[in-house]
Protein backbone atom coordinates (compact mmCIF):
# COMPACT_ATOMS: atom_id res chain seq x y z
CA UNK A 1 0.00 0.00 0.00
CA UNK A 2 1.06 3.66 -0.97
CA UNK A 3 0.38 6.80 1.02
CA UNK A 4 -0.64 10.69 -0.62
CA UNK A 5 3.10 11.06 -1.32
CA UNK A 6 3.73 7.56 -2.83
CA UNK A 7 5.80 6.20 0.74
CA UNK A 8 5.22 3.41 1.69
CA UNK A 9 2.97 2.39 4.72
CA UNK A 10 4.03 -0.25 6.79
CA UNK A 11 0.84 -2.01 8.06
CA UNK A 12 1.79 -4.11 10.59
CA UNK A 13 -0.29 -5.82 12.65
CA UNK A 14 -0.55 -6.89 15.98
CA UNK A 15 0.63 -10.62 16.75
CA UNK A 16 -1.84 -13.29 18.43
CA UNK A 17 1.02 -13.65 20.97
CA UNK A 18 1.08 -10.17 21.40
CA UNK A 19 -2.80 -10.00 21.70
CA UNK A 20 -2.96 -13.06 23.77
CA UNK A 21 -0.26 -11.46 26.59
CA UNK A 22 -1.37 -7.96 26.63
CA UNK A 23 -2.66 -6.10 29.65
CA UNK A 24 -5.06 -3.80 27.81
CA UNK A 25 -5.73 -3.33 24.44
CA UNK A 26 -7.77 -1.74 21.87
CA UNK A 27 -9.16 -3.46 18.77
CA UNK A 28 -10.43 -2.15 15.78
CA UNK A 29 -11.37 1.65 17.12
CA UNK A 30 -12.76 4.41 15.38
CA UNK A 31 -14.00 8.07 16.05
CA UNK A 32 -14.94 10.79 13.85
CA UNK A 33 -16.12 14.09 15.16
CA UNK A 34 -18.93 15.68 12.88
CA UNK A 35 -18.05 14.69 9.49
CA UNK A 36 -13.95 14.08 10.34
CA UNK A 37 -12.98 10.90 10.64
CA UNK A 38 -9.83 11.40 13.32
CA UNK A 39 -9.49 7.42 13.95
CA UNK A 40 -10.15 3.99 11.65
CA UNK A 41 -9.69 1.09 12.65
CA UNK A 42 -7.02 1.25 15.29
CA UNK A 43 -5.53 -1.93 17.00
CA UNK A 44 -3.35 -1.35 19.89
CA UNK A 45 -1.91 -3.55 23.02
CA UNK A 46 0.16 -3.02 25.48
CA UNK A 47 1.64 -5.69 28.21
CA UNK A 48 2.24 -5.41 31.92
CA UNK A 49 6.14 -4.12 32.45
CA UNK A 50 6.02 -2.37 28.81
CA UNK A 51 6.80 1.20 27.65
CA UNK A 52 4.37 1.39 24.78
CA UNK A 53 5.08 4.65 22.48
CA UNK A 54 2.77 5.75 20.34
CA UNK A 55 3.94 8.44 17.69
CA UNK A 56 2.30 10.62 14.94
CA UNK A 57 1.94 13.85 13.48
CA UNK A 58 -0.60 16.63 15.38
CA UNK A 59 -3.93 15.18 14.21
CA UNK A 60 -2.58 11.89 13.89
CA UNK A 61 -4.87 11.17 16.21
CA UNK A 62 -3.17 10.40 19.24
CA UNK A 63 -4.46 12.31 21.96
CA UNK A 64 -8.08 11.17 20.93
CA UNK A 65 -7.47 7.35 20.94
CA UNK A 66 -5.60 7.89 24.46
CA UNK A 67 -8.86 9.98 25.68
CA UNK A 68 -11.03 6.27 24.01
CA UNK A 69 -8.29 4.25 26.61
CA UNK A 70 -9.04 6.54 29.43
CA UNK A 71 -12.64 7.05 29.36
CA UNK A 72 -12.85 10.84 27.95
CA UNK A 73 -14.34 9.56 24.97
CA UNK A 74 -16.45 6.76 23.63
CA UNK A 75 -15.68 4.91 20.41
CA UNK A 76 -17.72 5.08 17.78
CA UNK A 77 -16.78 1.23 16.39
CA UNK A 78 -14.32 -1.41 18.29
CA UNK A 79 -14.04 -2.86 21.45
CA UNK A 80 -11.33 -2.13 24.60
CA UNK A 81 -10.32 -5.14 26.41
CA UNK A 82 -8.53 -5.60 29.84
CA UNK A 83 -7.08 -8.81 30.80
CA UNK A 84 -8.23 -10.67 27.87
CA UNK A 85 -12.25 -9.25 28.88
CA UNK A 86 -14.26 -6.74 26.99
CA UNK A 87 -14.80 -3.66 29.13
CA UNK A 88 -16.43 -0.02 28.26
CA UNK A 89 -15.17 2.55 30.34
CA UNK A 90 -18.07 5.24 30.17
CA UNK A 91 -16.46 8.41 32.36
CA UNK A 92 -12.87 8.46 33.23
CA UNK A 93 -13.73 7.45 36.78
CA UNK A 94 -14.48 4.63 35.86
CA UNK A 95 -11.05 3.95 33.93
CA UNK A 96 -9.14 5.06 36.97
CA UNK A 97 -11.23 2.50 39.26
CA UNK A 98 -9.96 -0.11 36.69
CA UNK A 99 -6.52 0.90 36.87
CA UNK A 100 -6.08 2.77 33.96
CA UNK A 101 -5.58 6.54 34.12
CA UNK A 102 -4.38 9.69 31.82
CA UNK A 103 -2.09 12.11 32.36
CA UNK A 104 -3.04 15.42 30.03
CA UNK A 105 -0.81 17.44 28.19
CA UNK A 106 -2.72 20.30 29.13
CA UNK A 107 -2.37 21.20 32.66
CA UNK A 108 -5.88 21.03 34.74
CA UNK A 109 -4.77 21.75 37.98
CA UNK A 110 -7.32 24.19 40.72
CA UNK A 111 -4.92 27.15 40.31
CA UNK A 112 -6.32 28.60 43.69
CA UNK A 113 -5.43 25.50 45.76
CA UNK A 114 -2.05 25.21 47.43
CA UNK A 115 -0.14 21.96 45.49
CA UNK A 116 -0.75 19.95 48.39
CA UNK A 117 -4.80 20.57 48.17
CA UNK A 118 -4.37 20.11 44.41
CA UNK A 119 -2.71 16.56 44.98
CA UNK A 120 -5.16 15.61 47.57
CA UNK A 121 -8.48 17.16 45.90
CA UNK A 122 -11.30 14.69 46.30
CA UNK A 123 -9.05 11.77 48.47
CA UNK A 124 -7.94 14.17 51.19
CA UNK A 125 -6.40 11.98 54.30
CA UNK A 126 -8.45 12.57 57.71
CA UNK A 127 -7.58 11.99 61.09
CA UNK A 128 -10.67 11.64 62.56
CA UNK A 129 -13.31 14.23 61.64
CA UNK A 130 -10.25 16.75 60.49
CA UNK A 131 -8.51 16.78 57.30
CA UNK A 132 -4.71 15.95 58.01
CA UNK A 133 -3.40 18.80 56.34
CA UNK A 134 0.51 17.76 57.94
CA UNK A 135 0.31 14.49 56.34
CA UNK A 136 -1.12 15.67 53.07
CA UNK A 137 2.14 18.28 53.03
CA UNK A 138 4.74 15.23 53.96
CA UNK A 139 3.57 12.90 50.87
CA UNK A 140 3.76 15.64 49.11
CA UNK A 141 6.78 16.88 49.43
CA UNK A 142 7.80 13.42 48.84
CA UNK A 143 6.55 12.61 45.91
CA UNK A 144 7.58 16.15 44.64
CA UNK A 145 11.36 15.31 45.41
CA UNK A 146 10.67 11.72 43.93
CA UNK A 147 10.35 13.83 40.56
CA UNK A 148 13.00 16.79 41.07
CA UNK A 149 10.63 19.36 41.65
CA UNK A 150 11.36 21.90 44.10
CA UNK A 151 8.21 23.45 44.62
CA UNK A 152 6.44 24.03 48.61
CA UNK A 153 3.33 22.39 49.20
CA UNK A 154 2.31 24.66 49.95
CA UNK A 155 2.77 27.16 47.17
CA UNK A 156 -0.24 28.44 45.37
CA UNK A 157 -0.54 26.42 41.94
CA UNK A 158 -1.06 29.63 40.01
CA UNK A 159 1.85 30.87 41.23
CA UNK A 160 4.37 28.35 39.83
CA UNK A 161 6.20 28.45 36.33
CA UNK A 162 4.60 25.92 33.81
CA UNK A 163 7.03 23.44 34.37
CA UNK A 164 7.00 22.78 37.90
CA UNK A 165 2.78 22.64 37.36
CA UNK A 166 3.16 19.95 35.06
CA UNK A 167 5.25 17.77 37.62
CA UNK A 168 2.20 18.53 40.11
CA UNK A 169 0.37 17.15 37.39
CA UNK A 170 1.98 13.72 37.09
CA UNK A 171 2.56 13.36 41.12
CA UNK A 172 -0.74 13.85 41.64
CA UNK A 173 -2.06 11.17 38.98
CA UNK A 174 0.59 8.70 40.41
CA UNK A 175 -0.24 9.00 44.13
CA UNK A 176 -2.25 5.79 43.78
CA UNK A 177 -0.82 3.10 41.96
CA UNK A 178 -2.59 2.10 38.63
CA UNK A 179 -2.19 -0.88 36.33
CA UNK A 180 -1.99 1.22 32.78
CA UNK A 181 -0.46 5.05 32.51
CA UNK A 182 -0.76 6.64 29.30
CA UNK A 183 1.40 9.79 29.38
CA UNK A 184 0.37 12.56 26.90
CA UNK A 185 3.48 14.77 26.42
CA UNK A 186 4.45 14.66 29.80
CA UNK A 187 7.84 16.18 28.78
CA UNK A 188 6.41 19.09 26.79
CA UNK A 189 7.72 21.42 29.39
CA UNK A 190 11.07 20.01 30.31
CA UNK A 191 14.58 20.02 29.50
CA UNK A 192 16.48 16.52 28.57
CA UNK A 193 17.86 16.57 31.92
CA UNK A 194 15.19 17.40 34.43
CA UNK A 195 12.88 14.85 32.08
CA UNK A 196 15.49 11.99 33.61
CA UNK A 197 13.83 11.93 36.97
CA UNK A 198 10.48 10.97 35.32
CA UNK A 199 12.09 8.40 33.54
CA UNK A 200 13.13 7.30 36.67
CA UNK A 201 9.50 7.10 37.83
CA UNK A 202 8.41 5.19 34.70
CA UNK A 203 11.36 2.84 34.95
CA UNK A 204 10.52 1.80 38.75
CA UNK A 205 6.48 1.74 37.62
CA UNK A 206 7.75 -0.99 34.50
CA UNK A 207 9.46 -2.68 36.95
CA UNK A 208 6.55 -3.03 39.14
CA UNK A 209 4.47 -4.52 36.13
CA UNK A 210 2.75 -1.47 35.45
CA UNK A 211 2.01 -1.22 31.74
CA UNK A 212 2.79 2.33 30.30
CA UNK A 213 1.47 4.06 27.08
CA UNK A 214 3.65 7.15 26.07
CA UNK A 215 3.18 10.23 23.78
CA UNK A 216 5.87 12.51 23.03
CA UNK A 217 7.43 14.41 20.21
CA UNK A 218 10.96 14.10 21.65
CA UNK A 219 12.50 11.36 19.46
CA UNK A 220 15.45 11.09 21.28
CA UNK A 221 13.48 10.19 24.85
CA UNK A 222 10.90 7.57 22.62
CA UNK A 223 14.89 5.91 22.10
CA UNK A 224 16.21 5.95 24.96
CA UNK A 225 12.28 4.60 27.28
CA UNK A 226 10.34 2.47 25.13
CA UNK A 227 9.92 -1.41 24.27
CA UNK A 228 7.49 -1.45 21.81
CA UNK A 229 6.70 1.36 18.76
CA UNK A 230 3.21 2.20 17.17
CA UNK A 231 3.17 5.31 14.72
CA UNK A 232 -0.26 6.62 13.68
CA UNK A 233 -0.73 8.77 10.34
CA UNK A 234 -3.80 10.54 9.33
CA UNK A 235 -5.71 8.48 11.76
CA UNK A 236 -4.57 5.06 10.32
CA UNK A 237 -2.07 2.64 12.30
CA UNK A 238 0.77 2.70 10.09
CA UNK A 239 3.03 0.57 11.90
CA UNK A 240 4.02 -1.45 15.38
CA UNK A 241 7.53 -1.96 15.96
CA UNK A 242 9.79 -3.48 18.91
CA UNK A 243 12.10 -0.03 19.64
CA UNK A 244 15.26 -1.41 19.36
CA UNK A 245 16.80 -1.03 16.60
CA UNK A 246 14.97 1.84 15.25
CA UNK A 247 16.36 4.94 14.64
CA UNK A 248 15.15 8.47 15.10
CA UNK A 249 15.49 9.16 11.38
CA UNK A 250 13.01 5.70 11.35
CA UNK A 251 10.65 6.74 13.48
CA UNK A 252 10.33 10.70 11.67
CA UNK A 253 9.81 8.99 8.34
CA UNK A 254 7.34 6.52 9.28
CA UNK A 255 5.28 9.73 11.07
CA UNK A 256 5.76 12.18 8.30
CA UNK A 257 6.05 9.69 5.21
CA UNK A 258 9.10 11.60 3.89
CA UNK A 259 13.20 11.99 4.54
CA UNK A 260 13.46 14.15 7.34
CA UNK A 261 17.23 14.34 7.97
CA UNK A 262 17.24 17.80 6.68
CA UNK A 263 15.19 18.73 9.71
CA UNK A 264 17.19 21.94 10.23
CA UNK A 265 17.60 24.57 7.66
CA UNK A 266 20.97 26.28 6.48
CA UNK A 267 21.83 28.75 9.29
CA UNK A 268 22.17 32.43 7.45
CA UNK A 269 25.35 34.07 7.78
CA UNK A 270 26.83 35.17 11.27
CA UNK A 271 26.28 38.77 11.83
CA UNK A 272 29.46 40.24 11.83
CA UNK A 273 30.56 43.28 14.19
CA UNK A 274 29.69 45.85 11.12
CA UNK A 275 26.26 44.73 11.67
CA UNK A 276 24.18 47.35 13.62
CA UNK A 277 22.87 46.13 17.38
CA UNK A 278 18.58 46.02 17.53
CA UNK A 279 18.58 45.06 21.11
CA UNK A 280 20.74 46.20 24.04
CA UNK A 281 19.85 44.96 27.51
CA UNK A 282 22.29 45.94 30.43
CA UNK A 283 21.86 44.47 34.34
CA UNK A 284 18.24 43.97 34.33
CA UNK A 285 16.99 42.80 37.57
CA UNK A 286 13.55 40.70 38.10
CA UNK A 287 13.00 39.95 41.84
CA UNK A 288 13.34 36.27 42.89
CA UNK A 289 13.97 35.54 39.53
CA UNK A 290 16.81 36.97 37.24
CA UNK A 291 19.80 38.56 38.97
CA UNK A 292 21.93 41.29 37.16
CA UNK A 293 21.84 39.81 33.22
CA UNK A 294 23.04 41.90 30.41
CA UNK A 295 23.15 40.99 26.59
CA UNK A 296 23.13 42.14 23.12
CA UNK A 297 21.24 41.13 19.95
CA UNK A 298 22.59 42.04 15.99
CA UNK A 299 20.09 42.32 13.03
CA UNK A 300 19.99 39.53 11.85
CA UNK A 301 21.06 36.90 14.62
CA UNK A 302 19.23 34.07 16.10
CA UNK A 303 20.57 34.29 19.68
CA UNK A 304 19.07 31.02 21.89
CA UNK A 305 18.44 31.10 25.76
CA UNK A 306 19.21 27.48 27.56
CA UNK A 307 19.02 26.60 30.90
CA UNK A 308 17.04 24.17 33.12
CA UNK A 309 13.83 24.79 34.82
CA UNK A 310 13.91 27.66 37.14
CA UNK A 311 17.04 29.36 35.43
CA UNK A 312 14.95 32.31 34.66
CA UNK A 313 14.97 32.55 31.02
CA UNK A 314 10.71 33.34 30.85
CA UNK A 315 10.48 35.73 33.73
CA UNK A 316 13.66 37.77 31.82
CA UNK A 317 11.87 38.29 29.02
CA UNK A 318 8.13 39.09 30.80
CA UNK A 319 10.56 41.38 33.06
CA UNK A 320 11.60 42.74 30.01
CA UNK A 321 8.41 43.00 28.18
CA UNK A 322 7.08 44.79 31.48
CA UNK A 323 4.97 41.36 32.39
CA UNK A 324 5.98 41.38 35.42
CA UNK A 325 8.20 43.32 38.25
CA UNK A 326 11.90 44.31 37.03
CA UNK A 327 14.07 46.95 37.30
CA UNK A 328 17.08 47.34 34.57
CA UNK A 329 19.97 50.11 34.20
CA UNK A 330 19.80 49.80 30.12
CA UNK A 331 17.30 48.95 27.61
CA UNK A 332 17.83 50.35 23.81
CA UNK A 333 16.52 49.46 20.77
CA UNK A 334 17.81 50.24 17.54
CA UNK A 335 20.38 52.40 19.64
CA UNK A 336 17.53 54.18 21.30
CA UNK A 337 16.88 54.17 25.11
CA UNK A 338 13.63 53.39 26.33
CA UNK A 339 11.40 51.32 28.37
CA UNK A 340 8.45 48.96 28.61
CA UNK A 341 5.54 49.15 31.17
CA UNK A 342 3.53 46.32 28.95
CA UNK A 343 3.48 44.22 25.83
CA UNK A 344 1.88 47.34 23.52
CA UNK A 345 5.00 49.50 24.51
CA UNK A 346 7.42 46.82 23.09
CA UNK A 347 5.17 46.07 19.58
CA UNK A 348 5.26 49.85 19.13
CA UNK A 349 9.07 49.58 19.49
CA UNK A 350 9.46 46.69 17.20
CA UNK A 351 10.01 44.20 19.51
CA UNK A 352 7.15 41.18 19.75
CA UNK A 353 7.12 38.00 22.17
CA UNK A 354 5.45 34.84 21.36
CA UNK A 355 4.81 32.92 25.10
CA UNK A 356 5.80 29.83 25.88
CA UNK A 357 1.91 29.28 27.28
CA UNK A 358 0.23 29.33 23.75
CA UNK A 359 -2.71 28.09 25.11
CA UNK A 360 -2.98 30.04 28.90
CA UNK A 361 -1.66 33.63 27.07
CA UNK A 362 -1.04 33.34 23.64
CA UNK A 363 -4.73 32.81 21.85
CA UNK A 364 -8.37 33.51 22.69
CA UNK A 365 -9.03 29.49 22.49
CA UNK A 366 -12.79 29.87 22.48
CA UNK A 367 -12.50 32.67 19.76
CA UNK A 368 -12.72 32.04 16.06
CA UNK A 369 -9.56 31.85 13.92
CA UNK A 370 -9.55 35.48 12.02
CA UNK A 371 -10.11 37.46 15.28
CA UNK A 372 -7.09 35.36 16.86
CA UNK A 373 -5.57 36.55 14.11
CA UNK A 374 -5.98 40.47 14.09
CA UNK A 375 -6.14 41.37 17.45
CA UNK A 376 -2.51 42.45 18.00
CA UNK A 377 -2.80 44.23 15.31
CA UNK A 378 -6.57 45.30 14.68
CA UNK A 379 -5.70 48.80 13.88
CA UNK A 380 -4.79 47.86 10.55
CA UNK A 381 -8.37 45.91 9.91
CA UNK A 382 -10.23 48.71 10.83
CA UNK A 383 -11.97 51.99 8.47
CA UNK A 384 -13.26 54.31 11.10
CA UNK A 385 -14.25 52.99 13.84
CA UNK A 386 -15.09 50.23 12.77
CA UNK A 387 -13.58 46.53 11.82
CA UNK A 388 -12.99 46.25 7.99
CA UNK A 389 -14.44 42.47 7.73
CA UNK A 390 -13.39 41.95 4.29
CA UNK A 391 -9.67 43.14 4.96
CA UNK A 392 -10.20 40.74 8.02
CA UNK A 393 -11.03 37.99 5.97
CA UNK A 394 -8.51 38.58 3.15
CA UNK A 395 -5.46 38.82 6.21
CA UNK A 396 -6.40 35.46 7.42
CA UNK A 397 -6.09 34.28 3.80
CA UNK A 398 -2.70 35.53 2.98
CA UNK A 399 -1.67 34.30 6.51
CA UNK A 400 -3.04 30.47 6.06
CA UNK A 401 -1.03 30.45 2.92
CA UNK A 402 1.80 32.13 4.28
CA UNK A 403 2.11 30.08 7.36
CA UNK A 404 0.31 26.99 6.00
CA UNK A 405 -2.22 27.16 8.76
CA UNK A 406 -4.20 23.98 8.35
CA UNK A 407 -7.61 24.58 9.10
CA UNK A 408 -10.92 23.25 7.35
CA UNK A 409 -12.91 26.09 7.96
CA UNK A 410 -12.28 29.12 9.45
CA UNK A 411 -15.05 29.29 11.55
CA UNK A 412 -13.41 27.07 14.27
CA UNK A 413 -12.42 27.88 17.56
CA UNK A 414 -8.36 28.42 18.14
CA UNK A 415 -8.84 25.76 20.35
CA UNK A 416 -9.60 22.98 17.86
CA UNK A 417 -6.54 23.35 16.17
CA UNK A 418 -3.90 21.12 16.75
CA UNK A 419 -0.74 22.35 18.95
CA UNK A 420 1.12 22.85 15.70
CA UNK A 421 -1.46 25.30 13.79
CA UNK A 422 -2.27 27.26 16.94
CA UNK A 423 1.63 27.82 17.05
CA UNK A 424 1.59 28.99 13.29
CA UNK A 425 -1.64 30.85 13.91
CA UNK A 426 0.37 32.47 17.04
CA UNK A 427 3.33 33.03 14.71
CA UNK A 428 1.42 34.86 12.09
CA UNK A 429 -1.10 37.06 14.63
CA UNK A 430 2.74 38.70 16.32
CA UNK A 431 4.14 39.08 12.45
CA UNK A 432 1.83 41.19 11.44
CA UNK A 433 2.87 43.83 13.86
CA UNK A 434 5.61 44.09 11.48
CA UNK A 435 8.31 43.37 14.58
CA UNK A 436 12.22 43.75 14.18
CA UNK A 437 13.28 41.78 16.96
CA UNK A 438 10.99 38.44 16.95
CA UNK A 439 11.47 36.67 20.80
CA UNK A 440 10.09 33.28 21.05
CA UNK A 441 9.91 30.66 23.88
CA UNK A 442 9.33 27.40 23.10
CA UNK A 443 8.79 27.23 19.44
CA UNK A 444 8.09 23.58 19.03
CA UNK A 445 6.95 22.66 22.20
CA UNK A 446 3.80 19.92 21.73
CA UNK A 447 4.89 20.26 18.31
CA UNK A 448 5.29 17.28 15.84
CA UNK A 449 8.24 16.45 13.66
CA UNK A 450 7.08 17.50 10.57
CA UNK A 451 5.83 21.05 11.96
CA UNK A 452 8.88 21.94 13.77
CA UNK A 453 10.94 21.45 10.53
CA UNK A 454 8.41 24.40 9.41
CA UNK A 455 8.87 26.26 12.11
CA UNK A 456 12.31 25.94 11.66
CA UNK A 457 12.22 27.35 8.53
CA UNK A 458 10.16 29.84 9.77
CA UNK A 459 12.63 31.59 12.13
CA UNK A 460 15.55 30.85 9.41
CA UNK A 461 14.01 32.70 7.24
CA UNK A 462 13.18 35.77 9.59
CA UNK A 463 16.70 36.10 10.16
CA UNK A 464 17.74 35.64 6.62
CA UNK A 465 15.28 38.90 5.69
CA UNK A 466 17.36 40.93 8.13
CA UNK A 467 15.26 40.46 11.61
CA UNK A 468 16.91 39.61 14.82
CA UNK A 469 15.51 36.55 16.86
CA UNK A 470 15.43 35.25 20.66
CA UNK A 471 14.49 31.64 20.67
CA UNK A 472 14.22 30.66 24.58
CA UNK A 473 13.86 26.28 24.63
CA UNK A 474 14.29 23.79 26.85
CA UNK A 475 15.82 21.44 23.41
CA UNK A 476 19.51 21.52 23.39
CA UNK A 477 19.66 20.11 20.13
CA UNK A 478 17.04 22.60 18.92
CA UNK A 479 18.94 25.64 20.40
CA UNK A 480 22.25 24.21 18.46
CA UNK A 481 20.17 23.40 15.08
CA UNK A 482 18.74 26.95 14.88
CA UNK A 483 21.22 29.74 16.72
CA UNK A 484 24.57 31.65 16.06
CA UNK A 485 24.90 31.43 19.76
CA UNK A 486 23.61 30.34 22.63
CA UNK A 487 23.33 31.80 26.02
CA UNK A 488 23.29 29.53 28.72
CA UNK A 489 21.06 31.02 32.43
CA UNK A 490 21.60 29.65 35.54
CA UNK A 491 19.65 30.01 38.73
CA UNK A 492 18.63 33.64 37.53
CA UNK A 493 21.89 34.70 36.30
CA UNK A 494 23.75 34.71 32.55
CA UNK A 495 26.61 31.88 33.32
CA UNK A 496 27.83 31.72 29.76
CA UNK A 497 28.00 31.98 25.63
CA UNK A 498 28.67 29.04 23.43
CA UNK A 499 28.90 29.20 19.69
CA UNK A 500 30.83 27.54 17.28
CA UNK A 501 32.44 24.28 17.98
CA UNK A 502 32.00 25.41 21.37
CA UNK A 503 28.16 25.28 20.75
CA UNK A 504 27.21 21.31 22.22
CA UNK A 505 25.12 19.49 24.68
CA UNK A 506 28.09 18.52 27.11
CA UNK A 507 28.80 22.05 27.43
CA UNK A 508 25.81 23.53 27.80
CA UNK A 509 24.96 21.10 30.19
CA UNK A 510 27.83 21.87 32.38
CA UNK A 511 27.11 25.72 32.06
CA UNK A 512 23.24 24.99 32.70
CA UNK A 513 23.44 22.67 35.47
CA UNK A 514 27.82 23.24 36.98
CA UNK A 515 28.28 20.52 36.42
CA UNK A 516 32.49 19.32 35.30
CA UNK A 517 33.07 18.09 32.13
CA UNK A 518 33.64 14.68 33.71
CA UNK A 519 30.22 14.48 35.07
CA UNK A 520 28.19 14.68 31.60
CA UNK A 521 31.01 13.13 29.68
CA UNK A 522 30.41 9.40 29.38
Amino acid sequence: MMGDDDSPVVMSSISSTETAAALFRAEGVAKSFGPVAVLRDIDLAVRAGEVHAVLGENGAGKSTLMRILSGHYQPDAGQLWLDGKPIVFHTPVEAEQHGVVLIHQEILLAESLTVAQSLFLGREMRRGPFVDDRQMRRITAAKLDELGCHASPDSRVRDLPIADRALVQIARALLEPHRVVIFDEPTAVFTPHEAQALFAIIAKLKRAGTAILYISHRLNEIEQIADTVTVLRDGRHVATRPAKGLSQLDMARLMVGRDMSTLYPPKPPLPGPDVPVVLEVGQIVVPGHVEQASFALRQGEVLGFAGMIGAGRTELFEGLLGLRPSQLETLKVDGKPCRFTGARDAFTAGLVYLTEDRKGKGLLLNQQLVPNLTLAALDDFCRGPLIDRAKEQQGFTDAQGQFDIRAGRRDLLARQLSGGNQQKLMLAKMLLLSPSIVVIDEPTRGIDIGTKSQIYAFIAALAASGKACIVISSEMQELIGLCHRILVMRAGRIVGEVSGEDMTEDRIVVLATGATEAEVTP
